[in-house]
């Protein structure tokens, strides 16, 4: 340890987002890079989930029906994906929408990020899932892809598919989905930081670190 070195501000930011959202993907990268370009903060991130689709049965919807009823049709959807994967390129993520064969429920995705932040994996898990969805177009619908996604973050994949299959932490999941929605956010990924400081949307880098010095001047 550098007994030198200032000592480092600690903010506490929570990350309202949906897994299944292309633009929480882009929106938490930013972060995790604001983040990197302060070495004077120190960060504890809470994950709280955002269901952005809680009516979608637990098979998932197909993704041409999904983009119907969301988009009006595949077109608009095309273009804005378009888009996504752009400011995706910029960033180092590639974006592979082709790849989606269904949209899945992301109740259980969820479930798996708060079974993985009792093992401090929860940051982990957040990106392991979201490339395996976004960069390769797995179903983080199937508990089976879950338990793998889970070893492959150093969880135990066999005790994970044990707990995917019971109801743990569905409740805790839909508390911090209603919670959400009560404190008005009703648009993700959302920024909160120290409890008071919020931003929606996959915010430019510049913004977010804003926000940061904003939040360690106020409280």
């Amino acid at each position: 340890m550098n007994v030198l070195a200032p000592p480092r501000s600690r903010l506490q930011i929570e990350v309202v987002f949906d897994l299944v959202c292309p633009w929480c993907y882009l929106g938490t990268h930013r972060l995790r890079r604001t983040l990197r370009s302060r070495p004077d903060l120190a960060a504890d991130i809470a994950w709280r989930p955002f269901l952005l689709n809680p009516d979608i049965a637990p098979g998932g919807l197909a993704r041409q029906d999904y983009l119907m009823r969301k988009f009006g049709g595949e077109e608009r959807a095309r273009r804005l994906h378009a888009t996504i994967a752009e400011l995706g390129r910029v960033e180092g993520l590639r974006f592979a929408f082709d790849r989606i064969r269904r949209i899945p429920p992301s109740l259980d995705a969820h479930r798996l990020v708060r079974m993985a932040d009792r093992q401090g994996l929860a940051d982990a898990a957040v990106e392991a899932v979201f490339r395996s969805y976004f960069q390769e177009g797995l179903d983080i619908g199937d508990q089976d892809m879950l338990a793998a996604i889970a070893g492959s973050i150093g969880m135990d994949p066999q005790a994970t598919r044990r707990a995917l299959a019971s109801v743990q932490e569905a409740e805790a999941v839909h508390a911090d989905n209603l919670r959400a929605h009560r404190l008005g956010i009703n648009g993700v990924p959302c920024f909160v930081v120290q409890g008071r400081h919020a931003i929606a949307g996959a915010q430019e880098p510049e913004v977010l670190e804003r926000l940061l010095d904003v939040a360690l001047v106020e409280g």
